[in-house]
């Protein structure tokens, strides 16, 4: 295969022989196995490293994605993107931004970082990026972080920062038709680890890997 860009990921998933597509020049898992639907259900892990990231920070960055028509969330908060993906706020002044398979803000954004504008400065995103899914979603969070996810208030769209076995994750519950979503992104450094632990608990609980046509590449 002849990708141009490849998830931190990339080799562990392709130990278990998914089936692939390709999503901004990404080699993407589609679906393991007719099994994929179940375990999202039960504790599904995906990796949606293949969706565009851009990241920004300084002191005009507020200011510069509001001149841009991006609307700018509350610190420590997230809100969607007009055309799809979210905009999280991780400080007073930095930025992380994500198309959904459909959008493009993110990729603009950073299209027009090469502009250099005045105080506003790019921050390089390699992140390795999960989607968590499904009932056992508490017990392994109770498993692996030492922040109470139950004490959250969902409705005010909250990020947190914190660690997951060790690993610093940004972490951002979202509330989906079909229930509880959360997003976590970490250096893709640390990315096989994480997601290896993650996957080990998952099983226990009946969960395990599942692929992007149960989730977020078919809308949902």
């Amino acid at each position: 295969m002849n990708a141009l860009r490849k998830s931190p990921l990339h080799d562990a998933i392709a130990a278990l022989q998914p089936e692939w597509g390709m999503h901004n020049g990404m080699p993407a898992a589609l679906q393991f196995d007719q099994g994929d639907s179940q375990r999202m259900a039960a504790l599904g892990i995906a990796d949606v490293s293949c969706l565009w990231r851009c990241g920004l920070k300084g002191p005009r960055s507020m200011a510069w994605l509001t001149e841009q028509g991006v609307a700018v969330p509350a610190v420590n908060s997230w809100t969607p993107l007009a055309n799809g993906g979210l905009i999280a706020r991780l400080g007073n002044s930095e930025f992380l931004l994500e198309d959904s398979p459909g959008g493009s803000t993110a990729q603009r954004m950073q299209s027009l970082l090469a502009d250099r504008p005045h105080g506003v400065y790019p921050v390089l995103r390699q992140d390795a990026a999960l989607l968590l899914t499904g009932a056992g979603l508490h017990p392994l969070l109770r498993q692996t972080c030492s922040f109470n996810f139950m004490t959250l208030d969902t409705a005010v769209r909250p990020v947190v920062l914190t660690t997951m076995v060790g690993v610093v994750v940004i972490v951002l519950p979202q509330q989906m038709p079909d229930g509880m979503h959360y997003r976590i992104w970490c250096d893709g450094t640390y990315g096989e680890y994480l997601w290896r632990t993650l996957l080990d608990i998952a099983r226990e609980l009946d969960g395990g890997v599942t692929g992007l046509n149960h989730l977020i590449l078919e809308g949902k």
